[in-house]
């Protein structure tokens, strides 16, 4: 009997910062991960400004955000991820996925509460908020459940799954300190998107 896929959620707000989402939906569906999106009138804003897209969040397409076609994974950084993950083999046994299944995107509105990812019995495996806005960092850290990106970031503290925020803002003022510090110790992973470049990186 195969394995149900894995899924994450992944929340878009309105940081600096839109390509790091971008890139990461792309890795994580063509390695077989199913993602559950959503994005706010800020990240929407964002998108459009640092990557002339324009995101209709009443009537989200997958093709406004120019994600590759990882079917094809023409990228080759994609078929090299795909490869190490034995997508497109037939005797894949390292995800927990059928051999050459893509993940499916799912996206859900900002504002909708009735969505899947609002409940902790909806299972998932993690969500990332990338990039993560001071305000959003800010509910976050303070239990505020103001739209369902910030539900959904409560769900996972409760249930104690992963939760992976991507602040980019600098410098940092201390009530910005302050929030990281608090949802550290609530269970998350603060990861400020400051990429090393010792490994060679040229690209994302």
């Amino acid at each position: 009997m195969p394995s149900k896929p894995k899924t994450i959620c992944v929340a878009i707000t309105g940081a600096s910062g839109a390509v790091y989402s971008l890139r990461l939906i792309e890795v994580l569906l063509a390695t077989g991960h199913d993602v559950h999106l959503s994005i706010s009138p800020a990240g929407a804003q964002v998108i459009h400004e640092e990557m002339d897209l324009r995101v209709d969040l009443n009537d989200f397409q997958a093709a406004d955000l120019m994600l590759e076609d990882v079917n094809s994974a023409s990228d080759s950084k994609i078929r090299m991820l795909q490869a190490s993950a034995g997508i497109g083999t037939a005797d894949s046994n390292v995800l927990s996925v059928d051999a050459g299944r893509v993940g499916e995107l799912h996206y859900h509105h900002y504002q909708n509460y009735n969505a899947p990812i609002a409940s902790g019995s909806f299972l998932t495996q993690g969500m990332v908020i990338s990039p993560c806005s001071g305000s959003t960092l800010s509910a976050v850290a303070n239990g505020a459940g103001g739209n369902l990106i910030q539900r959904a970031a409560e769900v996972h503290l409760k249930e104690r799954r992963k939760l992976i925020l991507v602040p980019r803002e600098t410098p940092l003022s201390l009530p910005h300190i302050d929030n990281m510090r608090k949802c550290t110790e609530a269970g998350a992973v603060v990861m400020p998107a400051s990429p090393g470049w010792y490994h060679g990186v040229s690209t994302l």
